[in-house]
Order: structure tokens, then C-alpha cells, then sequence
């Protein structure tokens, strides 16, 4: 099925609101609403949900999954045919998300969306990550399972029905990601992590494509290729791109020199570590030490 897919970045993840059951006869409806300020997330249980968002419409069947903007029109498109039941799920995300026509779209957005969200969630120096989430989609039989939780813990007492829904949620929103992905992509994505953990366990050491070949056993090329895929950057880039990322965290963490934090890091001129640092920030390591410290 293909499906346009939201991509989230994350921390935060996209957060648990509000869930329900909703029953349509036949002739009745969906409701027109405008901006509810929230994602809905549909689960159609029984029957057949005609329903539109912005000029598009679904026609969604028993077992399928769609998921409404908050900052769009949603309505009825036609009427029921049958009896339908629906699982309705409300989220919300802080930060910044996108919805994009398919994966490659996500990949060749994705540096863009992370900038983008590392300034709107203040996290200037926090390890981020994508969530990819189909907007349309056939629920598998483990996402179900996790859905039949949220209902199980109704006779919880409020405060740990909370807590327990927020997890099941966090529990869904990791199937639906996962199962996106096509069994051709499975093995680069595995791959790619494998290669982001090397790194991030070993950044400080001098990493080469060579030392990736030897530890990780494929070929530069295709450690590129699956890096590219998932992370939109070579391992090499993505190396730099973490000393930077762990430079930032020293600057703000401690008094230590701008030469002894490119170092720590992995970087062996501290001209080579200034010059990617103003590159990629749009200042010196001191300028953004000095912008976020106050001196006493």
C-alpha cells in the first residue's frame, strides 16, 4: 500500500492525548471539524469509513489505519454504507515534523528537519533521531495488540492509566515505524544502526572507512549506501557531524579550552576543528560557548 509517511524527529516523541471507540450506522457521517489541534489517529474495527482531509479522501476498510493533521480540515466524504466501528488515538509532537510523499522524500529532507527541529525543541546538543510512520496503512497483528492495551487499562485509576498509555503508545508508534520498512530496507537500516553505534562508542579514536570495512565487514560502498539511506549522510560525515554534536555538549558543560574540547572529540587540529565548527553553527566554538554562558 503505498502512503504518503509523517516523519517525526524525536526527543521529544510524539505524545500520547486522548483515545475512544466511535460507531457509525449506515447514513451517518463522519464529523467536519477544522484544526483540532491534535493528530487523529483512525483504526477502522468493523466496516467502512468514508472520510476526507483537505480534498483527499480514504475509503478506509476494516483493519486500516489513517492519521489526520491537527491543522487540518477532516470530514465525512460520503456517507457509511454499513455499521462501522472506529479506535480513534489524539497525539502531538513538539518540535517539527513533515509529511512527505515517500521515504526518499524523508531522506532528502531529513538534515533540514533536524535543524529545523533542534531549534524548535531547544536541543541544540541532544543526540535526535526520525520516526517514519505511514499516514495510510493495513495494522499489523502486533500493532493491534499493543491498541487492545489502551482499552484494557480503562478500570486503571486515572494517574497510572496515564502512565500506562503513554507507554503503550511509545509500544505502537515503534511498530508502525518499523513496519514501514520494505524487507530490501530492513537489512540497510540494521546495517546503518550498527555503523551510528560504532561511532558513537568509538568517535574519539581515528574511525576510517577501512576500520568500518574491517569491523563491520562490508564494503565502504555499501556502509555509505545504508548510511545515506537511513541518516542522509555518509559514515564519514556522520562522524564529523557527532564530534561537533559531543564538542557543543564540553562547550556548555565545562571551562575546557576550545583546543583541549577538539581533542576530547577526535579532532587533531584545533584549526580543522574551528573551521568545521563555524561552518556547520554559523560561529566560532568560543562565539557559541559565549552565547549560551554568562561570565560572573
Amino acid at each position: 500500500m503505498n502512503s504518503p509517511i509523517l516523519h517525526f524527529i524525536s526527543p521529544p516523541i510524539p505524545y500520547f492525548v486522548d483515545c475512544g471507540h466511535a460507531t457509525y450506522a449506515a447514513g451517518d457521517y463522519h464529523i467536519n471539524r477544522n484544526c483540532i489541534g491534535v493528530f487523529d489517529l483512525i483504526v477502522v474495527l468493523k466496516g467502512t469509513l468514508p472520510i476526507g482531509e483537505d480534498g483527499r479522501n480514504w475509503n478506509l476498510q476494516e483493519g486500516e489505519i489513517l492519521i489526520l493533521h491537527p491543522d487540518g480540515h477532516h470530514y465525512g466524504s460520503a456517507p457509511c454504507t454499513e455499521d462501522t466501528k472506529i479506535i480513534w488515538i489524539h497525539f502531538q509532537t513538539f518540535g517539527s515534523w513533515k509529511e512527505c510523499t515517500d521515504m526518499d522524500e524523508c531522506l532528502d529532507n531529513q538534515t533540514q528537519l533536524i535543524e529545523s527541529h533542534k531549534q524548535k525543541a531547544y536541543l541544540n546538543h541532544a543526540d535526535v533521531c526520525s520516526i517514519f510512520i505511514p499516514k495510510h496503512m493495513k495494522i499489523t497483528a502486533k500493532a493491534k495488540e499493543v491498541l487492545e492495551l489502551f482499552f484494557e487499562q480503562e478500570h486503571e485509576p486515572q494517574s497510572l492509566r496515564n502512565w500506562k498509555r503513554q507507554a503503550s503508545f511509545q509500544l505502537l508508534l515503534q511498530h508502525l515505524d518499523r513496519d514501514l520498512a520494505f524487507p530490501s530496507d530492513a537489512t540497510a537500516i540494521q546495517l546503518a544502526e550498527r555503523v551510528e553505534l560504532f561511532i558513537r562508542c568509538n568517535y574519539t579514536r581515528d574511525i576510517t572507512n577501512s576500520i568500518l570495512q574491517k569491523e563491520l565487514n562490508y564494503h565502504p560502498n555499501y556502509l555509505a549506501k545504508s548510511m545515506l539511506k537511513v541518516y542522509g549522510m555518509t559514515p564519514m560525515a556522520y562522524l564529523q557531524n557527532y564530534r561537533l554534536e559531543q564538542s557543543k555538549r564540553l562547550l556548555l558543560q565545562t571551562a575546557w579550552s576550545v583546543a583541549r574540547i577538539a581533542e576530547e572529540v577526535g579532532f587533531h587540529h584545533v584549526s580543522h576543528y574551528s573551521s568545521r565548527f563555524s561552518k556547520k553553527e554559523g560561529l566560532s566554538p568560543s562565539g557559541f560557548r559565549s552565547k549560551f554562558i554568562r561570565e560572573r
